[in-house]
């Protein structure tokens, strides 16, 4: 079989059999990863790792999961230092692009006054512990009400620490802090962590050298950016933003953007004016790429969770999707924008479409780009439904095997492959779409009775470096598309 499959790779083609039309969506479907994660709110890598998965627990842990399993010390421990009741506790953490030499990672939180910190914290000589005594403050803000205090942090693709901040809380946005240009409150932050203690200031933040604004400010007129991301291929930035009463909203700052936007918060809720209710000016302000309105029936919906593009492995189909959930609802959906027209498509509901669950409090990832989901104490991933390819890490000269399962017991199961990425081609013979461009057949092999498939196999030399795109078949059905890049 290993040396079928090796030579199939290469050699053996189907293009015989296939046409084109439109390539399909495939269901999801959500799998457990961990419990006993306290108040999980958010899931995370560090740059390089793939052993380790860290979640926040908005008590104040940081809880480690390594090889899928939890660690029983937490990987950070500040409960004394944060108070954790409704919007306050331990919200964000990021760990720093150069982190596997320099160890460094920061932390936002709410201390037991309710007011903002971020802290750079080191880890220990045992990579799964930090050392809680090297925590040092790097960012600290009064906060004016209980709510409303962001949390989310994330390095950039230029290597700055951007910071989300709440526009202060209430409702309404009182004090008109999101618009006033010398507080640092309904902001984006971008601050260079790298050259000074606490920070510096980037020389290309866009209000440097304005008096009448804070040099910290990258963009300004947000209401509660929960959690952003930057989209890992293009380095686009999604935000999403939560709204006043009516509306829930999503903005987007493509890659390489000079800075200085203003997204319009408290004179505008997403596309609409809220201060003044009617005939505001929508001059300079940023509108959304999308947005949802708040429902009572029959899914109440009440406040955006973000995010993340979907950039993995097990699911190619899905690549450069926008997933977000909802805090109330708990639905899953997911949009793709095209940051060249700056057109959004294919919004689907991923719940009402399979039934499958979103979060009430955020979406992560993993080093590949799988996206996971945090749901009360426990961590689950963003898995196909139905029948599931399972592909290893793939090394050339090094032996392994590709897995299907839930695959129809004693069954011909087909591994197929593409070297040049998606289409959409049909297998007349099997009743079935594949979805990929050029598909070629790599081998067969009977499921087994509990409807699993193994292909051993032993990537060859000559596929190192490329990317190669695997997808399983049975009359009648078809599996994920895994996007392997060979090693």
């Amino acid at each position: 079989m290993t040396s079928t499959l090796t030579r199939s790779l290469l050699l053996v083609g189907l293009g015989a059999l296939f046409a084109t039309p439109a390539m399909a969506q495939r269901p999801l479907d959500r799998e457990f990863v961990a419990s006993g994660l306290g108040d999980a709110i958010y899931v995370v890598n560090a740059p390089g790792d793939r052993e380790r998965l860290f979640v926040l627990d908005q008590d104040g842990n940081i809880w480690l999961l390594k090889n899928g399993v939890k660690q029983g010390t937490p990987f950070l421990n500040v409960t004394s230092l944060t108070s954790s009741s409704g919007e306050r506790g331990l919200l964000g953490l990021a760990f720093h692009p150069d982190y596997q030499n320099n160890g460094y990672f920061f932390i936002n939180y709410t201390n037991n006054g309710g007011d903002t910190r971020v802290d750079r914290v080191t880890v220990s000589a045992n990579p799964d512990l930090a050392d809680a005594g090297s925590r040092t403050n790097i960012l600290s803000l009064s906060q004016p009400f209980s709510n409303h205090n962001g949390g989310c942090i994330q390095f950039g693709p230029d290597g700055y620490l951007y910071v989300a901040t709440g526009d202060g809380g209430s409702a309404g946005d009182p004090g008109n802090r999101a618009q006033n240009t010398t507080n640092l409150l309904g902001k984006m932050l971008r601050l260079d962590v790298d050259n000074g203690l606490p920070y510096t200031i980037p020389a290309s933040n866009p209000f440097v050298g304005n008096p009448g604004v804070a040099d910290e400010i990258w963009s300004l007129g947000l209401r509660n950016p929960w959690r952003f991301n930057f989209d890992s291929e293009t380095g686009d930035m999604y935000i999403a933003d939560v709204g006043q009463n009516k509306y829930e909203y999503v903005h987007v700052e493509h890659a390489g953007d000079p800075g200085g936007r203003n997204y319009g918060w408290r004179i505008i809720e997403g596309n609409h004016c809220y201060n003044p209710s009617s005939g505001c000016n929508f001059a300079g302000l940023e509108l959304p790429i999308f947005e949802y309105d708040h429902t009572f029936f029959p899914n109440f919906r009440c406040s955006i969770i973000g995010s993340e593009v979907y950039r993995g492995r097990a699911m190619a189909t899905m690549d450069g999707r926008y997933f977000f959930s909802d805090n109330c609802s708990r639905e899953l959906w997911s949009i793709r924008y095209n940051s060249v027209s700056g057109t959004t498509t294919g919004y689907t509901e991923h719940t009402a479409d399979t039934g499958v669950q979103g979060s009430g409090t955020s979406l992560g990832r993993d080093a590949d780009g799988e996206i996971y989901m945090c749901d009360g104490n426990s961590v689950y991933r963003l898995v196909p439904d139905g029948m599931r390819l399972q592909v290893p890490h793939l090394v050339t000269g090094v032996a392994d095997t590709i897995v299907v399962r839930s695959a129809t017991p004693n069954q011909p199961v087909y591994l197929t492959y593409s070297l040049f990425g998606l289409g959409s081609r049909p297998v007349v013979q099997l009743g079935i779409t594949l979805d990929l461009d050029n598909p070629s057949l790599a081998a067969s092999v009977a499921a087994n009775g509990q409807g699993v498939a193994g292909f051993p196999l032993v990537p060859p030399s000559v596929l190192f470096g490329r990317t190669v795109y695997l997808q399983a078949a049975q009359n009648g059905k078809v599996s994920n598309v895994f996007r392997e890049q060979v090693e």
